[in-house]
């Protein structure tokens, strides 16, 4: 595979817009979340859209530019972190989002609510560092 910085910066803006779309509830407590079928619903959706852009952007840079083939989504954080590309605390913060991504894809109508505003809270977070870890990782490679 062929790196393209072009692909890459197309899916940071798709993440931009999973973020701002998250943050429309970020004054949401958890009781409220538990209690809004039309929040559980966006912020579902909108983690489960979110974290797959973050491994779509991660298995193409490894892929692209470093050659590096890997079969699991946890994979792809080990190799942006272990190629420099994140930071090792972003690294430690995503952790686990490769089993939390398959939850929310396989399971349903059966997510436990506590888990998901938890990992909301986390993504308003993480979303934007992960974002800036990588235009960082970009600008350094333009040089």
């Amino acid at each position: 595979m062929v790196f393209r910085e072009e692909k890459v910066i197309e899916r940071l803006k798709n993440l931009e817009a999973v973020l701002r779309k998250l943050g429309e509830r970020e004054r949401l407590t958890l009781e409220d979340y538990r209690r809004d079928t039309d929040a559980q619903w966006i912020i579902e959706r909108g983690l489960e859209v979110g974290s797959s852009v973050i491994f779509d952007i991660g298995n193409h840079i490894l892929a692209g530019a470093f050659r590096i083939a890997v079969d699991e989504y946890e994979q792809i954080l080990d190799g942006l972190r272990d190629q420099g590309v994140i930071s090792p605390e972003l690294h430690a913060q995503l952790r686990g989002l490769g089993g939390f991504r398959n939850i929310l894809v396989h399971g349903y109508l059966r997510l436990n609510p506590d888990l998901v505003y938890e990992h909301y809270r986390r993504a308003l977070r993480t979303f934007p560092w992960f974002i800036a870890e990588i235009e960082r990782w970009l600008a350094e490679r333009r040089r």
